[in-house]
Order: structure tokens, then sequence, then C-alpha cells
């Protein structure tokens, strides 16, 4: 039986180092068959997300291939796929890290239900710091709240990452694999894609030397320059954890060695990983908080589902200047800054009145940094429907935001064309990036405001309060 190999299906891990799943198969000393299975869970992520996954399998295909292994892709139902590929292989077990999120754990519950019994099924931590279910209060519920959620685990021990093996034991034949390029995952990027990549960060190698420049400088300042959107002053990590590009003990051991070096935004960093892991923990004991209001009393709140204002809102063609260079950073980038994640969301639900879930699923379609937690708990947080949320009186006013966190409008400028006499590549790549049928031009005026600012906060108030009432 030691020359059965084993399939380790890859998903949301796509590293070698501080792997458990893959510390745990070399130590059984089999041959291994690493394997990506495109299923409709994965199929049916946003356009960016998808894209970017397939920058990222390539770029784990050609590390597994330097260590004398390689990746083999199939397409299909998980459930279908794994029974076949046991066949084709004579494998003696299937082993894959844990997901969260409900579609997840509904597939893999039934893949382990139908595999357990012939093959060894092994599932394995490695996406968090902490299992979801292994962090509970003291009356043995889960944490509703982020603070006491913090002091639960800030001590707690984490193990210290695996080093990436060197070398990988293969099969004796390698089953048949689908050509990645076949699978045309950046299809729906269309013209963006171009425009989008300098902007990415791909592969474990990436991620690491990313770490290290952060560790190296830019956590020092990290309490206060993380808010500010015209300074690169964050990890800029986000869309390596996404995809298991780096491990969070990796980055969380990172952080603790910054912290005991007296570096000052350290501790600042280390509960930004944990904000993850909050999220993460909630989706796990409340899924619904994907799909529907945290809090079931906001159900009856007159949000306005999609409309011509949250188009508007989508260009990056509000008028307000901080909300849309966060946007346009968004099509040119990928990624976008966290504060301009908070006001752009605040603008969305609360100046325009727009239900919550528009803006998570454009999210969903554009970011390259998608994360499924994530991104449900910051819509519903600055909305007001969910945990630890921001107050419903907490309406973020882009105009002061801009003034306090982009001072010399150096970030509105380098994203918004119109703003500028001699736009740089960035801004004018917006033009570039978005769908041809918005008809844009950048010779055209910026647009007025879509509303004023005071008028939006007062409806919005008015309504938030009649609710709270």
């Amino acid at each position: 039986m030691s020359d059965a190999p084993l399939i380790l299906w890859f998903r949301r891990d796509l590293r070698l180092g501080d792997h458990p799943m893959l510390a745990a198969a070399v130590a059984s000393g089999r041959p291994l068959i690493p394997v990506f299975i495109l299923d409709p869970e994965t199929e049916s992520i946003g356009a960016a997300a998808k894209w970017r996954l397939g920058l990222s399998l390539a770029a784990l295909d050609a590390d597994l291939k330097r260590i004398g292994s390689r990746l083999t892709f199939r397409r299909g139902v998980a459930l279908a796929v794994l029974p076949g590929l046991i066949a084709d292989t004579g494998a003696a077990g299937v082993h894959w890290s844990r997901l969260y999120d409900p579609a997840a754990i509904a597939r893999d519950t039934g893949v382990k239900a139908a595999l357990k019994g012939t093959v060894e099924v092994v599932s394995h931590a490695g996406h968090l710091l902490h299992e979801p279910h292994t962090v509970e209060t003291g009356t043995g519920g889960f944490y509703r709240v982020y603070t006491p959620y913090w002091r639960a685990v800030k001590d707690r021990d984490v193990a210290s990452p695996a080093a990436a093996p060197k070398a990988l034991r293969g099969p004796g034949a390698w089953p048949a694999s689908d050509d990645l390029s076949g699978w045309h995952l950046g299809a729906a990027m269309q013209r963006g894609a171009d425009v989008v990549r300098p902007a990415q960060r791909v592969g474990e190698g990436a991620a690491l030397d990313r770490l290290d420049w952060f560790l190296s400088g830019a956590v020092q300042d990290y309490a206060e320059a993380r808010n500010l959107c015209a300074v690169a002053g964050t990890s800029g990590l986000s869309q390596n954890l996404a995809l298991g590009e780096i491990g969070p003990r990796m980055v969380w051991h990172g952080g603790m060695r910054a912290l005991h070096e007296g570096r000052a935004g350290a501790e600042t960093f280390l509960k930004e990983i944990v904000w993850r892991e909050f999220a993460y923990h909630l989706m796990y004991h409340t899924p619904h908080i994907t799909t529907g209001n945290w809090k079931p009393e906001w159900d009856s709140f007159p949000w306005r589902g999609d409309n011509a204002d949250a188009e508007r809102w989508r260009q990056g063609m509000t008028g307000e200047p901080f909300v849309d260079a966060a946007m346009r950073e968004m099509y040119v980038t990928g990624t976008m800054h966290n504060r301009g994640r908070m006001i752009v969301a605040s603008y969305l639900t609360k100046h325009l009145m727009t239900d919550w879930r528009v803006g998570m699923a454009w999210f969903a379609d554009c970011l390259t940094d998608w994360d499924p937690a994530s991104n449900a708990m910051g819509w519903q947080w600055a909305a007001g429907s969910g945990p630890d949320a921001a107050p419903y009186f907490r309406v973020f006013n882009p105009a002061t935001q801009a003034e306090k966190f982009d001072a010399g409008a150096v970030y509105r400028k380098r994203f918004i064309a119109e703003l500028s006499r001699d736009p740089g590549a960035e801004a004018r790549g917006y033009f570039e990036a978005v769908p041809r049928k918005w008809a844009l031009d950048p010779a055209k005026p910026y647009p007025a405001p879509l509303i004023d600012l005071g008028e939006g906060r007062a409806r919005a108030l008015k309504a938030y309060g009649t609710r709270n009432s």
C-alpha cells in the first residue's frame, strides 16, 4: 500500500509552504498527485477572481514542476471527478484543506460521505489560524463582536509554519490532465485583464517577498499609514491570502516577530489578521451572512434594489471624487484601498439608500482579492445590518474623508483623469478597462454629484432613525 498514491485536492491553498495538508502527505511517504478541479462552485465566482485564480494555478503548477511534481487539472462536479481519478490512479486516499463558506461545506460534506469507506479521506486545517468551531465564548457559544474575539485568540499558540518541501514523490504514471489555458478562466475579464495584470503579485514567491517588504519597513507606520490612500502603507497581501498563496500562520508569525522587535504598527497589523479570522468565524456559525441581513430586523428596511444611481456608482461616475477614485482603483488594479472600501460602501448604502447586496455582488465580480467572508462582513458592517456594525448614525462624508485621508488629492488625481491636466497611466487605464457599453470618454467633463452630501445624509438618518425608533 505504500506505493498507492494520495490525491491532494488543492482549492484555496495554492502554495507549498505553511501547508498542513501537504506536510502530512509528504510525511506519509506515498506518491502524491496534486489536483485542481474546476467545479461548479469555482465556476460561479466573479470575473476578476476567476481570472486571478488562473494566474495562481499556473504559478503553483510551475512551482510543483520545480520539485518534480505537477498539477493535474480536471473539470466537473467534484463528486464525479474524484472517483474517476481514484480509479485511474489506484489512489489510496484523498486529502484537502478545509474551507468554510456554505457552498464549500456542502460540497465537501457530500464528497467525504461518498468516499469514506472506500479510500482514506482526510481534511486539514490551513486556511485560517483557528478553526471556527474551536473559538468559543465562556458559555460555549460563538463570538458576535470583534473585540472579545480578539481577546480570546490574541495569546493563543499558533503552530510554526512548515517549510516548503524540496521534492515531491510522484506516481509511476501521471493521470490525464486538462490544459489550463483551455479553461479560459479570464474570458469574462475581456480587455480589463491587460490593465489589471501589472498590479498582480502572483504566486507564493511574490507573496513571501511582499511580506518581507512590509515587515522590513512599512509595518512601523502601519497604524496610521493604512488609512492614507495615496501611501503604500499596507501589506497588500489580500490577493495572496484569498487564494492561499501565502499561509496565515506565516503572516501571523511575521507580525509577531515585528511586535517583539518593537515595531509600532505590528499589533494593529495582527488585529487586521484576526479581523479576517472573525469574518470566517461568523460565516461558519451564521452562514446567512453571505446572502441576507445578519440582523433579521433589517429585513424590512427600505433599501432600494439595483437602480440608475447604483449604475453610476459602479461606473465611478458619482461626481464624488473620493468615491469615484476608489471605484476606478478597483478597475485598474483589481483591488481597492480599505479606506476606499468603507467610503464607497457607506455612500452606496446610506447616501444612495441602495441594498448592500448590490454592492457586495459587484465587488465579488470585480475584485482580484475577493474573499467570501470578508466581502460579506465588510458590506454588512458598512450598511449597519451586520455584526459589530457601524452604528446607523455613522454616515461617512466622502468630502471630509478625502480631506483627512487624501489631503493633497494625490489619490483622487491618480485615478480620475478628468481631475488632472496630464493624467497618468492609471487614470487613463480606467477607460481602457471598463466595459465599452458604458461609452465613457476621458474628454468629457467630470460629472456633477448625484446627490448633495448633506441631503443624502439627512435622508439616510431619517430612514435609519425610523427603523431604530
